[in-house]
């Protein structure tokens, strides 16, 4: 006989659990099980379609039922709506949910007043006459169905922008205009009540966490389909990337979703060509960007985008070729150069800072500092310091000083050396720890100073963990190193002697005024805008957009960012560098 499953099994199509294994969330308590590749599929995206990245789409929010269109059995149910639907409905028109990714410019783009237009999606061929003009479309939740030649593919909410009535809409789309108020002219949702219409539909949807392979809310559900939605928009601009060490273009791939990958190039001249050839913005990694690249990529008409690495990268250092997992995209310029507004700055000086996300920060502060997180996340113990009592320990971090964040921020401070005689003249009487940058003493990068030199500057040098030192001392002077930012979380002082992002905000004693006006900020409030709304974090383990909460759990796990393919001819170097360091007496 056959065999037939038990009554509690759910049947998916051949494979479906091996493309999507966090499967078994959205059915707790029951077996999943592989049928036949021709199965009929249990559930529906409906209009919760996740944005392609990458060429996937993995789902977080799915329609459930026992019949063989699950949509359609949703929608037949009769549900009360609550409360709460019609700011759901509007919140999920506002984030522009609901797509696969296809461009979504804008009605303003065609032209057209909002609400003015008959939008005709398919081989729909009768269309009552109104007077409006009549727009010709496919439907985003059918890409495969038959089009006249001609018809947009562009993203629901642009046609939805002009749309005063719809034609030949799929249920997913029909639900998705329901929600924006426009008039749905046929189908089986004609005619329908937005309320009672989503409610039977919320009622059958389940939402699951891919990355923690947990059941979510639904709120959460749609928070994580709009930071997706948002990095496929932002990806699909980019056609052509500059100065990405070979080590990084994996995660910078993962960071756009683009399924087409962007051209990588060492130049300058053939990134901007394969830009402008393929119609898109360059990329280019900021600290390695020729000082004529703004004005090159104006020229060739190419728009221009900014990448560094985020505040908290990996779990080692990207000098060792270990991938990164957070990144700083910028349109306006780098975030560490003051001589422009950056995206961060105006973001941390206009955006708003509801309650909801300030406790969202906070929440995220204090998991940084219980985990002991910081940019590198490096291991080890904490050192002894062997300050008199009642001495002031100060700590000053060393930086790589032809980085570009010390030529941009550092003003007339230029040297390691010349901080540590500043902080020495204003802090006489204080204990000073000077630690190398970690890139220096791991002999990666040159800027050891002889143990002379330091002789009546620091009363020792340190080379532990950063997070254990932060425990320890003070405060912290730093040119322009994300030290300093890293201390603010721990509610150390911070006095900064260049004009690193986070100075300014009346959170730091600054020695040096940035160039423009900047407003008061709360700590936590600089915590949202620089760990939350602004990086692009991209989770380690399923190489898709992520919010930070998630990246700092996968901290945790070190061996998630594992050295590059010449890292251990990357470790021999640096070894080699320090025992020559240390036989010429060099710190």
């Amino acid at each position: 006989m056959p065999d037939q499953a038990a009554p509690t099994d759910v049947i998916l199509p051949a494979g479906l659990l091996a493309r999507w294994p966090h499967l078994p969330v959205f059915w707790p308590g029951r077996t999943l099980r592989a049928g036949p590749q021709a199965a009929p599929v249990p559930f529906a995206l409906g209009p919760f379609s996740p944005p392609r990245l990458g060429g996937r789409e993995v789902p977080v929010a799915v329609v459930t039922g026992d019949a063989p269109d699950p949509l359609g059995a949703a929608l037949a149910r009769k549900t009360e709506p609550g409360p709460g639907l019609p700011a759901l409905l509007a919140s999920l028109a506002a984030r522009r949910i609901g797509g696969i990714g296809w461009p979504d410019p804008g009605g303003a783009s065609l032209g057209l007043a909002p609400r003015s237009a008959a939008v005709v999606l398919g081989d729909v061929k009768d269309v009552r006459e109104t007077g409006s003009p009549v727009i010709r479309a496919c439907d985003p939740f059918r890409p495969d169905a038959p089009a006249p030649a001609g018809a947009l593919r562009l993203d629901p909410w642009t046609l939805l922008d002009i749309a005063a009535e719809i034609h030949g809409a799929s249920r997913e789309l029909a639900l998705l205009a329901l929600a924006a108020g426009v008039r749905v002219a046929d189908g089986p949702l004609a005619g329908a009540d937005p309320l009672a219409s989503w409610a039977a539909l919320l009622a059958a949807t389940r939402c699951a966490d891919p990355f923690r392979q947990a059941p979510c809310g639904l709120g959460e559900a749609l928070d994580l389909l709009e930071l997706w939605t948002a990095r496929a928009r932002e990806g699909r601009r980019v056609a052509a990337c500059l100065g990405m060490h070979p080590y990084k273009r994996e995660g910078v791939t993962a960071l756009l979703g683009a399924s087409t990958p962007p051209v990588f190039s060492g130049s300058a001249r053939r990134a901007i060509a394969a830009a402008r050839d393929r119609g898109g913005a360059l990329l280019a990694w900021s600290a390695s960007a020729p000082a004529e690249l703004r004005a090159r990529a104006e020229v060739a008409g190419v728009g221009l985008l900014w990448l560094e690495d985020g505040f908290i990268r990996s779990a080692g250092l990207g000098a060792a070729f270990r991938p990164g997992a957070s990144f700083a995209l910028d349109t306006r310029g780098p975030y560490y150069d003051p001589a422009r507004e950056s995206d961060l700055e105006r973001l941390l000086n206009t955006a708003p800072f509801p309650p909801p996300l300030l406790a969202r920060a906070a929440a995220l502060r204090a998991a940084i500092v219980e985990r002991g997180i910081t940019k590198y996340n490096l291991r080890g113990e904490g050192p002894d310091i062997a300050a008199p009592a009642g001495r002031r320990v100060v700590l000053v971090p060393g930086q790589v000083e032809d980085d570009a964040s010390v030529r941009c921020g550092g003003g007339a401070i230029r040297t390691n050396l010349e901080l540590l005689r500043r902080v020495r003249a204003d802090q006489p009487d204080a204990f000073i720890l000077y630690k190398p940058h970690p890139d220096i003493a791991a002999g990666f990068r040159r800027g050891r100073m002889p143990a002379a030199a330091l002789r009546g500057l620091a009363d020792g040098v340190v080379t532990a963990p950063m997070h254990t030192l932060l425990a320890r001392v003070d405060a912290v002077h730093t040119l322009t190193s994300l030290t300093g930012f890293e201390a603010l979380l721990r509610g150390v002082a911070v006095t900064c002697w260049g004009t690193p992002f986070y100075a300014g905000w009346g959170l730091t004693e600054d020695r040096a005024a940035p160039p423009r006006p900047r407003r008061r900020l709360a700590l936590d409030e600089l915590v949202a805008g620089a760990l939350i709304l602004y990086p692009r974090c991209v989770d380690p383990v399923t190489a898709l957009p992520c919010p930070p909460e998630v990246l700092i759990e996968r901290l945790d796990r070190p061996e998630l960012f594992p050295p590059g393919r010449r890292g251990r001819l990357r470790a021999a170097q640096g070894l080699l560098t320090r025992a020559v360091a240390r036989l010429r007496g060099l710190r």
